[in-house]
């Protein structure tokens, strides 16, 4: 029997465009040490450990005439080569150019002829720094527990080489034309439901799909309340290029935390608020209204208990003030509307999701993506994922990671998605923009600098 894509692994391909490529990405940032840590090494360790990832060796097949969901099959002409590339900036190269570099490539498809993944080792960086950029389609994250490329090469030892296998990988024979229809009509007999379903979504009606199967990631919003209402028009809403812009910011986590100690929450309410001032004062400079009461409204994917006790995705819609001038207020506010969360019982703490996931930033923010894309656009401004990441240092290939920005994919009509993630004593933010609705997302990241900074000062007040 072939390994079908579920529902809503099959409702990705099917909602992704040129304007909406439905990939998650992260930007790993490492000092390079005095030998070993070049695109051999890289290519060689990624080689060595695909077996832990199996998916990454397998493409997607068509059902002939559409009649049931896609199927995972073994490319049998994989090349690792093509899916691990190396480039490089212009020596010394700088942030600013690296960033343009992150857009130009989350801004392509995948190939959906091929395993649907890329790594790019990209050199050339000033101070001594190289960095590795991966691409992952969506559809290949089915859970929490579903492993990514930057995971599997990250070790908590410069001198590790994790599990890996030096077995000659041989693909498994594709099937045939005639077997996949012959289980397509077996799957038709058992649930007939499904043969409509398949051609709906094929043909035209993919986001209806992804809002039926979208309580597979994790249930329905938290805030059904908050939904009735649309999300307050604005900048951040509209139709999407094909082109995108990337910025980061970073905090120190010993910060937030002086914040919380202060008044109380979570990081997570920190890091809202902080986003919540940022986007105030960015919409200021724009020279948009933003009275007192104006908020915008954010999508913010929460790890939730599942009725197994596994941890899950959940949505949760909040609308973040970002009219309170006064940051304690905004802070407050945010921690008042977060609360229902946190006090249902549900919420998975952000050590207990390190332990049960590893350091796994792209696959849960995937899962974040996944579940924002289920909703319609009219129903939130801004993504936002938070994700934990370990507080010791990682290595790959004996280099070690300062930096993992996380790259959030757009949905449709939406300008921005910010992903943060924390690691070793650091809070990374990276900002995922539209190339022509957002010219100034450096702007914006500076902003939110600005924004803890000001949250910063009301602990010492």
């Amino acid at each position: 029997m072939s390994d079908r894509l579920s529902a809503l692994d099959a409702s990705f391909l099917y909602l992704e465009d040129y304007t909406t490529p439905m990939h998650v990405g992260g930007v790993a940032v490492f000092r390079r040490p005095r030998v070993g840590f070049d695109y051999d090494a890289v290519l060689a360790l990624i080689e060595r450990r695909l077996s832990l990832v199996p998916r990454y060796r397998q493409r997607v097949m068509q059902v002939p005439g559409r009649l049931a969901r896609p199927v995972w099959v073994d490319d049998q002409d994989f090349d690792i080569t093509y899916h691990v590339r190396r480039s490089a900036l212009p020596r010394p190269g700088n942030d600013e150019q690296l960033h343009e570099l992150v857009a130009r490539l989350m801004s392509r498809k995948l190939d959906h002829t091929r395993p649907l993944w890329e790594t790019y080792l990209v050199e050339g960086l000033s101070r001594n720094r190289v960095a590795v950029i991966t691409k992952t389609h969506q559809a290949m994250v089915d859970g929490i527990g579903a492993l990514d490329i930057g995971q599997v090469l990250l070790d908590f030892e410069s001198g590790g080489d994790g599990a890996p296998t030096d077995d000659l990988w041989m693909p498994r024979p594709e099937p045939s034309s005639a077997a996949l229809v012959t289980e397509a009509v077996t799957d038709a007999v058992q649930r007939p439901g499904e043969v409509v379903e398949n051609v709906r979504a094929a043909v035209a009606d993919a986001t209806a799909t992804v809002r039926k199967v979208g309580r597979a990631v994790g249930g329905v919003a938290s805030a059904v309340r908050t939904a009735v209402v649309p999300a307050p028009s604005g900048p951040l809403n509209g139709p999407t290029s094909t082109q995108r812009r990337f910025a980061v910011a970073r905090a120190k986590l010993d910060d937030l935390r002086a914040v919380r100690q202060a008044h109380g929450g979570t990081i997570n309410d920190v890091v809202l608020a902080v986003v919540a001032g940022a986007l105030g004062n960015w919409l200021l400079s724009r020279g948009e209204m933003a009275g007192p009461s104006s908020t915008l409204r954010a999508m913010v994917p929460m790890s939730i208990r599942g009725s197994s006790g596994a941890p899950e995705v959940s949505a949760y819609l909040l609308d973040l003030p970002v009219g309170e001038t006064n940051p304690a207020v905004r802070l407050h506010q945010v921690g008042h509307a977060m609360r229902a969360h946190s006090e249902s019982g549900q919420s998975v703490a952000a050590d207990a999701l390190v332990k049960v996931s590893g350091f796994a930033p792209p696959t849960l923010h995937a899962l974040g993506a996944r579940v924002a894309s289920g909703f319609s656009d009219r129903l939130f401004n801004v993504l936002v994922t938070n994700v934990p990441g370990p507080q010791v240092p990682l290595y790959a290939a004996g280099a070690r990671m300062v930096e993992m920005f996380p790259v959030v994919p757009l949905a449709k009509n939406q300008s921005l998605a910010i992903g943060v993630t924390s690691y070793d004593g650091g809070v990374f933010f990276g900002l995922n923009a539209d190339r022509d609705a957002m010219p100034d997302v450096d702007v914006l990241a500076a902003m939110i600098g600005e924004a803890l900074d000001e949250m910063i000062g009301t602990v010492d007040a």
